[in-house]
């Protein structure tokens, strides 16, 4: 297992990721709602709830898989060790939340699609979530939406930010740039570029009975296919609603997998790639996406603490009608 002590999450963070968060970034007053989305909606529940209701990871608990998960933590140079839990669920698929407590979650039905070294690819892919703090900054966009389809256009009151449908866009446009980064931590964890890209396509389509008849080289010029597709502008549309159905409130918060099969494999050829493989790259503690450290006024957070009561006094009095 390669190991890179001391890495930033700078290091080996997209530019398409970088700047997508810059441009919500740029958004009046977008940190402090950043901050007390996390004071307010606390990510212990979380913890709780698969404490409760998941199978929890460790020495003990699917060892082969805490094993896996324990070399990739140590190769991303992460501490403390998140937390790793197993949820019974057939769809393939795996999550990370938290940033302060934070935890991995794997379905099982991705275990019985991946095999070793596409499962460390999986759970290294999330770990670098984790590294680049996209955990607060995924998890505010789900509540986001969550909150608009409930009430409607909500405005928070603070610097004239108002939760629209651009915020929304602007968001899921941040979240699907930030699987880029979560991609290349793979490659770094698993030193397996083919390893990597065999995950994606048993994410996109992978069988328990039938995974042994996959192909890889078949999935890149299926890849090499679709990147013509853009040669019409029109299918360019297709592919924003296909994103963005902002009709239905529908946000992919994905790219397509075949699109991430080109980044991943452009990054593997690269003289970046190679420098990070030798040693060559950045040290420092940067903690990722989303500063949640500094401290706002304090006419400022009040004011946000009314208006959060409001908000949910809103939301309370829509339940309660008929």
């Amino acid at each position: 297992m390669p190991r890179y002590p001391g890495i930033s999450s700078e290091a080996f963070r997209h530019p398409l990721d970088r700047e997508a968060e810059k441009a919500l970034r740029s958004l009046p007053g977008f940190d402090l709602v950043a901050r007390k989305f996390v004071e307010f909606l606390s990510e212990r529940p979380q913890f709780v709830y698969h404490m409760g209701n998941s199978i929890q990871v460790g020495p003990r608990q699917y060892a082969s898989l805490y094993q896996l998960f324990r070399e990739c933590v140590t190769s991303l140079d992460m501490s403390p060790e998140p937390a790793l839990f197993v949820s019974q669920n057939p769809l393939a698929n795996a999550y990370a939340l938290g940033q302060e407590k934070p935890l991995l979650t794997i379905y099982s039905g991705l275990l019985d699609v991946m095999g070793e070294t596409e499962m460390r690819a999986i759970l290294a892919h999330e770990l670098g979530h984790i590294k680049c703090g996209h955990t607060t900054l995924s998890q505010m966009s789900i509540w986001l939406l969550q909150t608009m389809m409930f009430v409607g256009q909500v405005t928070l009151g603070l610097s004239n930010l108002v939760l629209s449908s651009g915020l929304l866009l602007a968001l899921y446009e941040w979240k699907r740039k930030s699987e880029l980064s979560a991609d290349r931590a793979a490659l770094l964890a698993t030193d397996n570029a083919e390893g990597v890209l065999q995950s994606m396509v048993r994410i996109a389509g992978g069988s328990v009975n039938h995974g042994h008849e996959l192909s890889l080289e078949e999935f890149k010029r299926q890849a090499a296919r679709y990147e013509e597709l853009d040669r019409d502008n029109l299918n360019q549309v297709y592919k924003f609603f296909l994103y963005n159905n902002l009709g239905q409130g529908v946000f992919l918060s994905h790219p397509f997998v075949v699109e991430r099969v080109k980044y991943l494999e452009e990054w593997a050829a690269s003289s970046e790639y190679r420098n990070i493989q030798n040693g060559n790259y950045q040290r420092d503690d940067a903690t990722g996406a989303v500063d949640t450290t500094t401290v706002s006024t304090e006419a400022a957070a009040e004011r946000l603490r009314r208006e959060m009561e409001a908000l949910q006094k809103e939301i309370d009095r829509l339940k309660q009608k008929p």
